[in-house]
């Protein structure tokens, strides 16, 4: 039920206050990778885990204020190679299908039968992936900024169609890359990200990040934070590998292929209209037919979790999906 039904919120209103996790551990999941997993909120509450964005953002104690703690059993965890698990940047033993597997992992050793899951970005491919792989074990859905991981997304992002929105940034985000290798942005960022220099690395690596970063909300005023090096590092990495790889799926419409696997489960999708990073068309095109999926747009507003229209349409999000 929604604790605040009938009333008119504003954006921004609402977020939880902010909690502690009465639970951290790091669990060993094979191939060299230890991954980071924390519990937070009612310990016999309705489970929840939360998949981050990026591949390679990590989670951030933030993801926890969306949730009631004391009807929500809060599970956080960081993907492989990026967050609080080791090694950092890693990529080897790393795919879209070792993070299911891990998913599955953390649901097992922490006892749960079945859960929901709360995703944004790369985290809503994940989510849908796992839900699509181990649809028993789904009780909801809440998506945000829908990314399903197909070649027409990443040619959106890196062939320059959205960058003719940006022409100033996109032209920061070419201008390192020598013009006969622009043809494949991806292909040339790969070659410098996994150059094994680390401080050209860590240089190519801030590119990539600021381009993503700087699209992320639409009140973008053109100065946008600088990450650690050793952060950047890895989500570039992490996101241009698995970019590289096709997110490893057996098919690029591999999720909604297999949608049909999870049209029983209730799904709540909330979209910026303005996203520039995933653009609404796919979040329209994720929710079409699917009777139990309930897709919102929200206006002047973005990719990015943390705006306060999509931040209050998360916490109605999470009220709505009480069990």
């Amino acid at each position: 039920m929604d604790r605040n039904a009938g009333q008119k919120r504003s954006p921004g209103a609402f977020l939880y206050p902010q909690i502690a996790p009465f639970d951290t551990r790091m669990i060993d999941v094979g191939g060299g990778h230890r991954i980071y997993v924390e519990q937070s909120g009612n310990p016999d509450g309705q489970p929840v885990i939360v998949c981050h964005g990026g591949p390679g953002g990590g989670s951030s104690p933030a993801m926890r204020r969306f949730f009631d703690p004391q009807h929500y059993r809060i599970v956080l965890f960081d993907q492989r190679g990026c967050g609080q698990s080791r090694p950092m940047a890693a990529t080897e033993n790393n795919t879209t299908w070792d993070l299911v597997a891990d998913m599955e992992r953390i649901r097992t050793l922490l006892g749960i039968d079945a859960w929901m899951i709360f995703g944004g970005s790369w985290g809503s491919t994940l989510a849908l992936l796992y839900a699509e792989a181990h649809p028993g074990r789904v009780t909801g859905l809440i998506l945000r900024g829908i990314f399903l991981a197909t070649r027409a997304e990443l040619d959106w992002f890196y062939t320059g169609a959205a960058g003719q929105f940006f022409p100033d940034l996109w032209h920061e985000f070419i201008r390192p890359i020598p013009e006969d290798e622009r043809g494949d942005l991806i292909k040339a960022y790969h070659r410098r990200l996994f150059s094994g220099d680390y401080a050209q690395e860590c240089r190519y690596g801030r590119h990539w990040a600021m381009w993503e970063n700087a699209l992320a909300s639409v009140d973008y005023d053109g100065h946008p934070a600088e990450a650690p090096s050793d952060y950047t590092r890895a989500f570039s990495r992490l996101e241009n590998h698995y970019f590289t790889h096709g997110a490893f799926l057996e098919a690029d419409d591999q999720i909604l292929r297999d949608r049909h696997r999870i049209e029983h489960i209730p799904a709540l999708l909330i979209q910026g209209r303005f996203d520039m990073i995933c653009p609404p068309v796919n979040a329209w095109t994720l929710a079409q037919g699917w009777a139990r999926a309930r897709l919102t747009f929200v206006p002047a507003s973005g990719h990015a979790m943390s705006e306060p229209r999509i931040a209050s349409e998360l916490v109605l999000a999470t009220d709505r999906m009480r069990a």
